[in-house]
């Protein structure tokens, strides 16, 4: 036995020694990157997962993931595990093996699962499991995450050639296009990259992060904060970057780079993918320079201050300081604040914004022409060239880098020009289209009058843009016929054209809304080489967007349909003929937005996920393009808010349309045709078993399940009892206690039919039943949905007896003697035959010494409970009490082992309960039985002893007997004492006594021996053991009875004395004992009488055996004998 018992004893000890350890520990918590997760196709995937509450949190756990695809949500892929290597599926193997999916520890307690490059099929919901190595499971092991894979549709090019050439302190502009057409809502940054020839990495210029601000790379900070290097957004997918003056140090590869951002619900952001364009190379030639520190002297002076329009302007800037031949300077005219131009200190010339159209015409030029002179030279002049002209000058200080430090401006005396207007014919009218739409051609047409030599026309524009507000160069066309564009427009097709002398022509191509605003076309009238006029004539000009006259809405004939029917949505696009892309997005909640397809302008065709219920069709119209989406055999998965989003190509960029109108497609069930029977009303009796039923009569379908609900309502309130699911899964309503789950029981049977019964019904379960069913049915996905619920309702009307308690209210004497027991009844007349009344029994006492008046003996609830009531007058009559019910309808009260003081008056009083509807017991009823009145006597004098008169002659041992022949009671108990006296008339003495608790004692002293015996318990004898003739003499008994009281103690009852024994003791040998014939008949009839003494006392004996075992066999209430139920049952 010691082997199996140490096997069993083992693991229990490890188990609750386990369950001592993990007690009050915190419970295993698994945490994942909350979903859904869009990613992009071909693009790496990240997830953590970490796990804590572990009581050994330094040990490495074992991680798992596994994957459900969206083509079979209840199947799980294994991917990889920590532990092992033979835990991946086939599918998945060859990339594990290939680590390109990788699942690694981070720390003892957190994993990084990664899939180098997402493929469309990965897209699903990935269930992280950690492996739990302890007894005991206590807390979240596994958790998972929704991973949407997404196409890419970040596009990033540059417009600029591959190889640039500039001196040091040009002026560098390049343009990048990047659009993406993403329908989440994602956000892009950007940035110019500098990648310097022998360095590993790339470094920023300036970038435009995802919340739009704008910040310049290190080491371009200055630069940044002077205004020489500016990032603009043209439009909505133009991006350019402008370097004022270019340094020896900006030499190197530039590029642009474009990264979409997507924020996880988690709150975080995260990079779905980067692209860069194509990276320009860009040479910067040095100038070698010689540093000074002196101070300046700037003059300004003019040839001519007062001019006619057309003349020209030629201002000189003289500077003077010391070792000027070794020093350079940068030097501007200005006129007023307005910056003409400005010479570097290496000798580049750069023009403010509203010069620049005429430098590029050739109207304004300037150089540095000698060692201390700078000259301005303007022509033709216009009117509104007149006003105060400064020249301005700068020390600059070049390091060894080849960075120049700009010192103190020093400024010149001001110098008045007038200019006035001179007479010529030259006129200019502009006509064209004021409003067009994106992507159109705008063409505008300047007609010019009252020329004479040749014209060269120069096209500006000037935005809306409230940052914006002087004319930009678009093109010119010289007066030898040369187009020369703006370098910001060198990807635009924009042509300048002359189809008469009269007349020139703007055509631009594909505009966008950016294009709007006013238009300029500046017409110039030359003489040789020279410039005679100029007139101007402007127009507005408004781009109309593409959402403006492209709409998209979204409708269908039929978005409410039942399971199984066919779904058709239109989405029409209307508007002119536009390369366009379109996505189909549905949304089932308002958490997330699920792609279904995706048609490119190119005609490719991109779904996600699994969705072979859908189809596509396009539909060329006249004035409109209608897409559908046709939804086959659709279910509840297909229902949700609809949407489709078009995106047009305007030179090779996306641009995104306002998503069309959410469409709601309802999938309803169809109407359920259940009908079921039940009776309308059940009438039963309490206290018994009720059966109820409902039945479906309607013709079932063959994949049809049902759920049943069986509803209680009393008044307004309903609950429900119990359930019963689809997969016949029984379960009980909250509001149902222990005790009504244990009464009720449902099952299903044939038909089908459902049937709930409620064993040993109370009044409490009248009330309305209301069976409901729901019908479950399979949609064409194999998916259970239900029908609307069908009920019916049976009312339960329970009766119960009438209330009619009646006790028997006669006055009872009973009479009986103490030592006895007496039986008490009370007794119900009427009233007790409805199993759902119950009783309280109360027993009351008065005494006839008036020292209890009314005192409760006991009381037996109406639920069982026996209880004593507290009281010292009744206490030591209420432990020989002895409580029964042997029927329904009667309650006995035993008193054993009356005494006198139990004397008084008893009486029963009887309260009836029943339970209400909510469970709670009610008094319905009482009554008192009549007085019983209870005599208790003490017991008679009944003692009486042989007297027999006898004489002996012995010469041995004698006989001294002592036989009692009637007795007061069965209880009685004796102490006998033998007497002798040698002769009539001398002194009795007593010589042996037995006390009534067994103790004796010899009392002679005569040197004679006694021997005591006691054969029955009525006869006692004292054999004298070799005597002498000095113990003749007188012998006899005296027996004293002695009988138990309860209030008394031990009470001594009677005293008799038996009859004389003579006894002579001779010697042996003097004569043989003579008896006479009357001492014979006296012994023989002692003898037979004893005989029958026995006889009749064992008879008693066997009788009165008899009836206490009968009487212990009957069901008794008294606390001693047979414990009392806690609560009656039904059938007391």
């Amino acid at each position: 036995m010691k082997g199996p018992l140490y096997s069993f004893l083992g693991p229990s000890l490890f188990f609750c020694l386990g369950l001592l350890m993990h007690c009050g520990e915190a419970s295993v918590l698994t945490e994942i990157q909350a979903g859904p997760l869009y990613r992009v196709v071909n693009t790496p995937l990240f997830i953590s997962c970490n796990v804590s509450g572990f009581a050994n949190s330094n040990m490495e756990k074992e991680f798992e993931f596994r994957i459900r695809k969206p083509k079979n949500p209840t199947s799980e892929i294994n991917i990889i595990s920590t532990q092992s290597q033979g835990f991946t599926y086939s599918i998945y193997q060859g990339r594990v093996r290939s680590n390109t999916i990788t699942l690694k520890h981070v720390s003892p307690n957190s994993v990084l699962f990664e899939i180098q490059s997402l493929q469309k099929n990965d897209e699903g919901e990935y269930d992280c499991s950690v492996v739990n190595l302890e007894a005991l499971y206590n807390g979240i092991y596994s958790v998972s995450t929704t991973v949407k894979v997404i196409d890419n549709s970040l596009t990033v090019s540059s417009s600029a050639s591959t190889l640039l050439s500039y001196n040091e302190g040009d002026a560098l502009t390049l343009t990048c296009q990047a659009s993406s057409n993403t329908i989440q809502h994602t956000h892009l940054s950007f940035a110019w990259y500098l990648h310097k020839d022998g360095k590993d990495d790339a470094q920023v210029i300036i970038s435009l992060d995802r919340e739009f601000t704008l910040v310049p790379g290190p080491g371009f900070e200055e630069r940044y904060q002077a205004g020489h290097i500016r990032l603009d957004k043209m439009g909505e997918a133009t991006y350019r970057l402008k370097m004022a003056q270019l340094q020896l140090s900006d030499q190197g590869r530039i590029y642009c780079q474009a990264q979409e951002w997507i924020q996880d619900p988690d709150g975080s952001w995260y990079s779905l993918i980067k692209m860069d364009a194509e990276e320009n190379v860009v040479n910067v030639k040095a100038r070698e320079v010689v540093p000074d520190m002196s101070s300046l002297v700037v003059k300004i002076s003019a040839q001519q201050t007062t001019l006619q329009e057309g003349q020209e302007l030629s201002l000189s800037c003289n500077v003077d300081t010391q070792n000027l031949e070794e020093r350079f300077f940068s030097i501007a005219w200005l006129r007023g604040r307005d910056e003409l131009a400005r010479i570097g200190p290496t000798g580049i010339l750069s023009v403010g914004p509203e010069y620049s159209v005429r430098e590029k015409e050739g109207e304004l030029r300037a150089a540095r022409i000698g060692d201390v002179e700078y000259r301005l030279i303007l022509r033709p002049v216009r009117t509104g060239d007149q006003g105060e002209y400064v020249c301005k000058a700068w020390p600059q200080d070049r390091g060894s880098d080849g960075v120049f430090t700009q010192g103190a401006a020093t400024d010149s005396s001001s110098l008045l020009v007038s200019i006035s207007a001179s007479v010529s014919g030259l006129s200019v009218e502009i006509q064209g289209t004021a409003t067009v739409n994106e992507g159109d051609r705008l063409k505008l047409t300047c007609n010019v009058h009252g020329f004479n030599g040749q014209l060269s026309v120069t096209w500006q524009h000037k935005s809306t843009s409230p940052s914006t507000a002087l004319f930009t160069s678009i093109i010119t066309l010289s007066q030898e016929g040369v187009m020369e564009k703006d370098g910001a427009l060198m990807n635009r097709k924009v042509r300048a054209l002359r189809p008469t002398a009269d007349s020139f022509t703007l055509e631009f191509d594909e505009v966008r809304p950016s294009d709007s605003g006013a238009y300029q076309c500046t017409v110039s009238e030359w003489k040789g080489s020279s410039k005679t006029n100029s007139q101007s004539q402007t127009t507005t000009v408004t781009v109309k967007p593409v959402d403006s006259f492209v709409k998209v809405n979204l409708i269908s004939r039929n978005n409410r349909v039942t399971i199984g029917e066919n779904v058709e949505l239109m989405c029409r696009v209307r508007g002119p003929r536009l390369p366009m892309t379109v996505t189909w997005s549905l949304q089932r909640d308002a958490l997330s937005i699920d792609n279904i397809m995706t048609l490119y302008f190119d005609g490719a065709i991109s779904w996600s996920g699994d969705q072979h219920r859908y189809q596509l069709k396009v539909e060329n119209q006249q004035s409109q393009v209608i897409h559908s989406l046709l939804i086959n055999s659709a279910s509840h998965r297909e229902a949700g808010n609809y949407q489709c989003r078009v995106s047009v190509v305007l030179q090779n960029e996306h641009k995104k349309l306002p998503p069309s109108n959410q469409l709601a497609v309802l999938v309803l069930n169809p109407v359920s045709k259940l009908r079921l029977s039940s009776p309308t009303t059940l009438t039963r009796s309490v206290s018994t078993d009720i059966e109820m039923k409902c039945s479906v009569v309607s013709e079932p379908s063959l994949s049809s399940r049902y759920a049943v609900n069986w509803l209680f309502q009393q008044q307004t309130e309903k609950k429900l009892i119990v359930s019963s699911d689809l997969d016949a899964l029984v379960t009980f309503g909250p509001q149902v206690e222990l005790e009504q789950k244990r009464r009720i029981s449902m099952r299903r049977t044939r038909g089908p039919s459902f049937e709930m019964t409620i064993q040993q019904a109370r009044i409490s379960d009248n009330g309305s039943y209301t069976c409901e069913v729901v019908e479950w049915r399979q949609d064409p996905g194999g998916h259970w949905y239900s029908l609307s619920p069908v009920s019916t309702t049976t009312v339960l009307t329970l009766t119960e007896p009438a209330n009619d308690l009646h006790l028997d209210a006669k006055q009872q004497h009973l009479t009986t003697m103490e030592g006895g027991e007496v039986e008490l009844k009370c007794n119900i007349i009427s009233g007790a035959s409805s199993p759902s009344l119950f009783y309280k029994v109360i027993w009351l006492y008065t005494g006839h010494d008036s020292s209890a008046m009314n005192v409760s003996l006991l009381e037996l609830d109406h639920t069982g409970l026996l209880r004593y009531p507290e009281n010292q007058v009744v206490r030591g009559l209420q432990g020989r009490l002895r409580l029964s019910r042997p029927t329904q309808s009667s309650f006995y009260l035993g008193i054993q082992r009356a005494c006198e003081g139990d004397s008084g008056t008893y009486q029963c009083l009887v309260e009836q309960y029943q339970l209400d509807y909510e469970g709670h017991w009610q008094q319905k009823s009482s009554n008192t039985a009549g007085p019983i009145t209870l005599i208790v006597n003490v017991a008679e004098k009944n003692l009486s002893v042989e007297r027999n008169e006898v004489e002996l002659n012995v010469s041995g041992d004698f006989i001294i007997p002592c036989q009692i022949t009637r007795q007061s009671s069965s209880e009685s108990e004796f102490q006998v004492t033998w007497f002798w006296q040698e002769k009539t008339g001398t002194k009795q003495r007593p010589i042996f006594t037995v006390y009534r608790n067994s103790t004796l004692q010899d009392r002679f002293g005569e040197g004679a021996q006694l021997k005591f015996g006691h054969p029955l318990s009525s006869h006692f004898t004292l054999t004298v053991l070799k005597p002498d003739p000095k113990n003749s003499g007188l012998y006899y008994c005296e027996v004293e009875e002695w009988l138990p009281s309860l209030s008394h103690g031990w009470r001594k009852v009677a005293v008799e004395k038996s009859g004389y024994l003579t006894v002579n003791v001779i010697t042996e040998g003097k004569c043989e004992p003579q008896y006479s014939s009357s001492t014979w008949i006296g012994i023989l009839a002692a003898v037979v009488l004893c005989l029958l003494l026995v006889i009749f006392l064992l008879v008693l004996k066997l009788c009165r055996s008899r009836v206490s075992e009968r009487k212990k066999a009957e069901n008794s209430l008294w606390v001693d004998e047979l414990p009392l139920n806690k609560k009656p049952s039904a059938e007391d």
